[in-house]
């Protein structure tokens, strides 16, 4: 069991920076997979990037491939997620998720453990 917290949201123009971080409990911590999900208002949840747990394996949406890096520290039990070249689309509640089983990583069903969001707003 892992419990996970959001923190570093806020409000940036177009085109800035923000990263994004989930502190987990449990020193179970790092055999679990990490995910960052995203909702915006009116949309479903849709899936942004997941790290397993040797840290060096990543994958990403489409919409954020080149701008956004997904990391983590075990010994901090942290994962990060790095927004560049944020887009007023980016605008959305983040959800840091976490497991310790499935396959299906960008599938928000293969997750049993979900913070509970941080705000990013992009300007135009």
């Amino acid at each position: 069991q892992v419990q996970l917290v959001e923190s570093g949201g806020g409000l940036v123009q177009a085109g800035g920076s923000l990263r994004l971080s989930c502190a987990a409990s449990g020193r179970t911590f790092s055999s679990y997979v990490m995910g960052w999900f995203r909702q915006a208002p009116g949309k479903e949840r849709e899936f942004v990037a997941h790290i397993r747990w040797s840290g060096w394996s990543a994958y990403y949406a489409d919409s954020v491939k080149g701008r956004f890096t997904i990391s983590r520290d075990n010994a901090k039990n942290t994962v990060y997620l790095q927004m560049n070249s944020l887009k007023p689309e980016d605008t959305a509640i983040y959800y840091c998720a976490a497991t310790n089983s499935g396959s299906y990583y960008y599938n928000d069903a293969e997750y049993e453990h979900w913070g509970q969001g941080t705000q990013v707003t992009v300007s135009s």
